[in-house]
């Protein structure tokens, strides 16, 4: 399993403590923009239903949701430890989602291989999955910041990190959006736009120009 500390150290003033999402809505990524260094924690206690194993996507007339199923868990299971089910072949229904909601995106064909790669290895574990997928993501939008894998028990200064843990959900209302006011951008489907749904989204329709996408959906405070 992967604990480590990766990408760029940009400055140390601004600190969030937050959880391993699964290819992450963008509200996820304005609040990594948000601030200098990035604990995310993955010895934080597992929550079923939540981003930590789904996202959303919109297809021909709907908002999808795509759940990573897991297994042998219990109300205190600690995220690291949850181990994927691939008894259900849910990467074929994942990845065949991706080619029917974005085959025809105008990035589609330039990223997709990569996360297709991430699915083919079978990871055990889902923070790994999570990691993965995450590094992609990262580096696809050019976002550097420090950031870390850090263990609830590490010592760290709590005083001058934001906790963040949950705060990033899918059972909210949009106008409870800490880090996110929605920018609309290109998307492939409808005429309405939907805003916050999964990374891909955007990178699938904006390629390069979704960092900037996220700039401006940053929400002031």
């Amino acid at each position: 399993m992967i604990v480590s500390e990766f990408l760029i150290k940009e400055g140390q003033s601004k600190e969030v403590r937050i959880e391993l999402q699964y290819l992450p809505c963008l509200e996820y990524f304005t609040c990594i923009l948000k601030y200098d260094r990035i604990y995310i924690d993955i010895e934080e206690r597992y929550v079923k239903q939540t981003y930590r194993n789904r996202c959303s996507v919109i297809t021909t007339n709907k908002i999808d949701t795509l759940t990573v199923p897991v297994k042998g868990y219990g109300p205190a299971s600690s995220t690291k430890d949850i181990l994927i089910d691939y008894n259900q072949d849910w990467t074929r229904r994942h990845l065949g989602c991706l080619q029917s909601a974005y085959g025809k995106s105008p990035f589609y064909e330039y990223y997709v291989h990569e996360f297709s790669r991430v699915y083919e290895k079978k990871l055990a574990y889902l923070v790994d999955l999570n990691y993965e997928l995450l590094t992609i993501c990262l580096r696809l939008t050019g976002i550097k910041k420090d950031i870390r894998y850090n263990l609830s028990g590490e010592l760290i200064d709590q005083k001058a990190v934001v906790n963040a843990i949950s705060l990033i959900n899918n059972r909210k209302q949009p106008d409870l959006n800490k880090y996110y006011s929605a920018i609309p951008y290109y998307q492939t489907f409808g005429n309405d736009f939907v805003e916050n749904l999964s990374i891909v989204d955007l990178l699938f329709n904006m390629g390069p120009e979704a960092k900037s996408v996220l700039l401006r959906s940053c929400k002031s405070q």
